[in-house]
């Protein structure tokens, strides 16, 4: 047979499950891509005749490949080598040279070969090649390759050391090997790996499978087979699918559904070679501890799915994914909700024992928590964070809203004290808010609060109110001022205190929420707060988040010449209506008239930079516009600039700048028939001056010169 499928299955202890799909995908594609780069894929198959090159598998002991349609050889091919200069590599009587000679035999060659040597080049220049063929590798060459290298490249989180069964060799792997298969068809292919020889055998499920070693009868029986014979779904895919399945069955049957977590969901998939859904349940009374402890730690301590109401509320149901099947699940359901419950008991003794002191009476706690070692303590931290928040709170809300922002900010970190974020602490800010509304705190304060940390990450929910807002802004302007001043940059891939994501919230909070506020008399308030002697970084700081603005502008599906247009005018301002101002620009370059009006913008701007200020910024003088064009083009824009500036101020920026598509035919004739250049100043001054109205008139929403091609 000329190409067949081909199996290889590492057989290992358990993985760690956080890592698996990432493993199991890098396995099967190093051993798919080198197989494919020296020619043992037969690439005449039609690919729509196949599934794919090759097919990953991973259970949490196994990981796995099937590439299709694998030769058993490589077909040979031709390769030119180049040698030497003709001049050292041939004497006067046309002999091959010692250094000839001694290439050649590195090579593999020798001077019978020399008659056939090819010449290419003129002179000096002329250079000898050999031309040979190379025999095409053999599968167990190729495959012995591939298996070294996807081992040793593999991204493995933590590698282990372990001992081989000689007692003596040591080898290093992300968990011990215990088999390997390699099967071309039914063909075993030798090869070896991690001191262990290729064979065909496998094992199935720890406790269901029906023998103790499972014999594969060749490559394309290996799903099937580990199913039927190992109890074993092999495909990390298929098994997270039938997870789902059986999660969205049990949770119907409760008329309830089940939490949507995909990383829990992988991990899971992770942990369970063949999945059992059961439902279980714990007492009620624990609801009353807040729903996101009690999800909290039954996922992240149990790896349950918990079960919520059509209102999204936490029930006293939730489903575990068991990886045995028995005929009588109780024992399993029982043992389980066994488990969970000291658990919860933990979470409720927690919450009860932090309600006994208020957010306010830890506040001065935090005057003893180290924030980092050149910015002070968490206590110094929040009076920088409420100085900051009152700042924005004032010019967002005026007195009443800095008052809220201020009484938000000197609580937002006090949770950090609290037993339940000290446990969990991805609940710091949630408890926060649960805390203050038991201390009689307004609902506009505690939500400040729970929300400040918002937006956490890309996509998530901005602050609800403009107290949480005013809070956000304080905490993440606070932390790229503190940090940007003390030299903590980002560096290529490397960002250990998520600088990106905060600039990211504030650029969202700015832009989505559309406050009134400029960035640079934001930066400005947030290095105010701190003393002195900190390092002034607010250009740095500036350009670090007008990066972040660009690229999450682009995110929303607009060009670079279309962003670059509107951030050259609108970046110093309240970002708003960038949004808008983007859709109007889109607009305005789907014209007709756009290409030539982006062009002659460009080419006044340049006019402009060369002339003096002072004749550029005068209003033009009606009776020194003395040709035709110039007068037509003044007559034109005191048409237009109206329309187009009622348009800009009432907030549609669209009809603001396709208002000024009647100016094409003016601009056009002016260029064509007028010297701006005069040898007359005062004509010149006054061409200058028309040309700056002009400019102005159309550069109100974007910088159209940054359309031009």
């Amino acid at each position: 047979m000329a190409h067949r499928n081909l199996l290889v299955e590492l057989f290992v202890e358990e993985l760690p499950p956080k890592a698996l799909r990432k493993l199991g995908l890098e396995f099967a594609n190093r051993i798919g891509v080198y197989l494919n780069s020296v020619g043992l894929i037969e690439s005449s198959i039609q690919p729509s005749l196949i599934a794919g090159p090759w097919t990953e598998y991973a259970t949490p002991r196994r990981l796995a490949v099937l590439v299709r349609n694998v030769r058993e050889q490589a077909a040979d091919r031709a390769q030119q080598t180049k040698l030497m200069p003709v001049a050292v590599a041939l004497d006067a009587q046309g002999q091959p040279t010692p250094a000839l000679l001694k290439k050649l035999a590195a090579l593999g060659a020798d001077a019978a070969v020399v008659p056939q040597l090819k010449r290419q080049g003129e002179g000096k220049a002329e250079t000898l090649y050999l031309d040979s063929v190379l025999p095409g590798a053999t599968l167990a060459q190729g495959l012995q390759k591939a298996l070294d290298e996807a081992i040793a490249k593999l991204p493995i989180p933590k590698v282990m050391q372990y001992q081989l069964a000689d007692g003596w060799t040591s080898v290093n792997f992300v968990r011990p090997a215990h088999g390997l298969v390699a099967l071309h068809g039914d063909d075993v292919v030798p090869v070896q790996a991690l001191g262990l020889q290729a064979g065909r055998s496998t094992q199935g499920h720890r406790f269901e499978a029906k023998t103790a070693s499972v014999a594969l009868r060749d490559a394309d029986a290996y799903a099937q087979q580990m199913l039927d014979d190992g109890a074993v779904i092999a495909s990390f895919e298929a098994r997270r699918a039938e997870i789902v399945r059986q999660l969205s069955e049990a949770a119907a049957r409760e008329g309830l559904k089940p939490i949507d977590d995909d990383a829990l969901l992988d991990e899971v998939t992770a942990l369970v070679e063949r999945p059992k859904v059961l439902a279980c349940r714990f007492e009620p009374e624990f609801l009353a501890v807040p729903q996101e402890c009690l999800i909290l730690t039954m996922k992240a301590n149990q790896k349950y799915f918990p079960l919520l109401d059509a209102a999204g509320r936490l029930t006293e149901r939730f489903l575990i994914v068991s990886n045995i099947s028995p005929a009588d699940p109780s024992r399993v359901i029982q043992g389980n909700e066994r488990v969970v419950r000291p658990r919860l008991a933990d979470a409720k003794f927690f919450f009860d024992q932090d309600r006994k002191r208020t957010l306010a009476s830890r506040v001065p706690g935090l005057a003893k928590v180290v924030y980092h070692g050149k910015l002070g303590t968490q206590g110094e931290r929040v009076e920088r964070v409420r100085a900051i928040a009152r700042h924005v709170g004032e010019q967002i809300g005026g007195a009443t809203l800095a008052e809220q922002a201020d009484r938000a900010a000197l609580l937002a970190k006090a949770d950090l004290l609290t037993d339940m974020v000290g446990e969990f602490p991805e609940l710091q800010g949630v408890m926060g808010g649960y805390y203050a509304r038991h201390d009689g705190e307004t609902e506009a304060v505690a939500t400040a609060v729970e929300d400040h940390y918002k937006p956490r990450y890309a996509g998530d929910a901005l602050p609800r109110n403009d107290a949480g807002l005013a809070v956000a802004l304080a905490d993440k302007l606070e932390t790229l001022a503190g940090l940007f001043g003390i030299g903590q940059v980002p560096s290529g891939d490397k960002d250990p205190f998520a600088l990106r994501r905060h600039a990211l919230g504030v650029v969202r909070m700015l832009v989505e929420r559309r406050l009134p506020l400029a960035l640079p008399a934001l930066v400005s308030a947030a290095f105010k707060a701190f003393p002195s002697g900190h390092g002034q970084a607010q250009a740095e700081v500036l350009h670090f988040i007008h990066e972040r603005l660009t690229g999450y502008l682009r995110e929303l599906g607009y060009s670079a010449q279309e962003v670059d247009a509107v951030v050259a005018v609108r970046a110093g301002g309240a970002w708003g209506d960038l949004p808008r101002c983007l859709a109007a620009v889109r607009a305005f370059a789907a014209l007709p008239e756009a290409p030539a009006l982006a062009a002659a913008n460009k080419r006044v701007g340049n006019i402009l930079k060369k002339s003096e200020g002072a004749a550029a910024a005068a209003e033009p003088d009606p009776a020194l516009l003395k040709e035709g064009a110039e007068q037509a083009l003044a007559a034109a824009l005191a048409a237009v600039a109206p329309a187009a500036d009622a348009a800009f101020e009432r907030g549609d920026h669209t009809a603001s700048l396709q208002a000024l598509a009647a100016l094409r035919g003016p601009v056009d004739r002016f260029f064509d028939e007028v010297m701006v250049n005069a040898d007359d100043p005062a004509l010149r001054n006054n061409r200058l001056a028309l040309l700056a109205a002009l400019h102005r008139s159309m550069n109100r929403v974007a910088d159209l010169s940054r359309l031009a091609t």
